[in-house]
């Protein structure tokens, strides 16, 4: 690991300094860091820079950097912030259960702060809150015989399903519907074309919407049906 690595790796474990030098700071690391989800969260990560953000905090950009080194440092600190801490589960939870909670309150994380997304696919330095929720998955599965292996690999799949599902909740959520207009279809004259579609649409939309129907519920049942599968050979 670099200094430079290091330094950053220290400031996001919990190594934060006052500044040594220089007036008494009127700025913390943690209100700069709340500032900036504050900033992705109303207008996209695109929109962050440490001059706009200096700008909404009313100081100068270089007065940022005697707290934060970097923009990738400042963004390295907003993205387990926004993660928080993760859910408490009852340690009399079956392992399912568990990983249920587990996965809702990860989709959660998405719901609120969508730009999360497009860093936690990243090569990163994990923080303490993402290795937390790591370290609260494989307690889950600690009584289920699971090879450690097998266990962290239960973590990723889980953990994959939800990030690969969250952009279609939130679109399903924005339009209040599904991406699939099955009324624009017929107006266009191309029913025809799409029979099955039309069927299971129009079948959905005659009886009052389940939450077991949700896209994600029935995704997440599977793969815990297959990690369950597994669980019972062990």
């Amino acid at each position: 690991m670099t200094d430079r690595e290091n330094r950053s790796a220290q400031l996001l474990w919990g190594g934060r300094e006052r500044p040594a030098r220089g007036p008494k700071p009127s700025l913390s690391v943690d209100r700069i860091v709340a500032e900036g989800i504050a900033l992705a969260d109303g207008e996209g990560l695109p929109a962050l820079s440490m001059q706009r953000l200096a700008t909404e905090l009313g100081v100068g950009t270089m007065s940022l950097y005697r707290y934060v080194p970097s923009k990738d440092d400042l963004i390295a600190l907003m993205l387990d912030a926004a993660v928080g801490a993760p859910p408490r589960i009852s340690a009399r939870a079956g392992w399912r259960s568990a990983m249920e909670t587990w996965a809702r309150s990860c989709a959660e994380v998405f719901g609120r702060h969508p730009w999360v997304l497009s860093l936690v696919a990243r090569p990163r330095t994990m923080g303490p809150n993402e290795v937390a929720y790591v370290e609260v998955a494989l307690a889950a599965l600690s009584g289920t015989g699971l090879s450690p292996a097998e266990k962290l690999n239960t973590v990723v799949l889980v953990n994959g399903f939800v990030r690969g599902i969250a952009p279609f909740v939130a679109t399903a959520r924005a339009t209040e519907h599904t991406m699939i207009d099955t009324e624009l279809i017929a107006e266009l004259g191309r029913g025809e074309a799409y029979p099955n579609v039309t069927e299971v649409m129009g079948e959905l939309a005659e009886r009052k919407p389940r939450k077991s129907d949700s896209p994600f519920e029935y995704g997440l049942r599977r793969i815990l049906d297959g990690v369950a599968a597994r669980v019972d050979a062990r």
